[in-house]
């Protein structure tokens, strides 16, 4: 089976982070292979500088999925296809 990583960069206090970092969590229950990992882009000046205008910021295995809002159902269908 493939591995899949996801990361999310986003900063404390986000609402949108919130909000994306819960349908994360809804989906991934059903995928406990994945990893997921999340950035604080206030611990990393470049990191901030990139994204401070687009957070969060959704990457599956190195590619950007979504920014500012995730969609629970396109979001399972990219760990799916991953994981063919």
């Amino acid at each position: 089976m493939a591995r899949v990583t996801v990361e999310m960069m986003g900063k404390p206090g986000c609402h949108l982070c919130d909000d994306a970092r819960a349908i994360l969590s809804t989906v991934l229950d059903d995928f406990p292979e994945t990893e997921f990992v999340e950035h604080n882009i206030l611990d990393d000046a470049e990191l901030f500088e990139t994204l401070k205008n687009d957070i969060p910021v959704v990457v599956v295995n190195g590619r950007r999925h979504a920014t500012w809002r995730v969609d629970a159902n396109e979001f399972r269908a990219a760990i799916e296809k991953e994981l063919l």
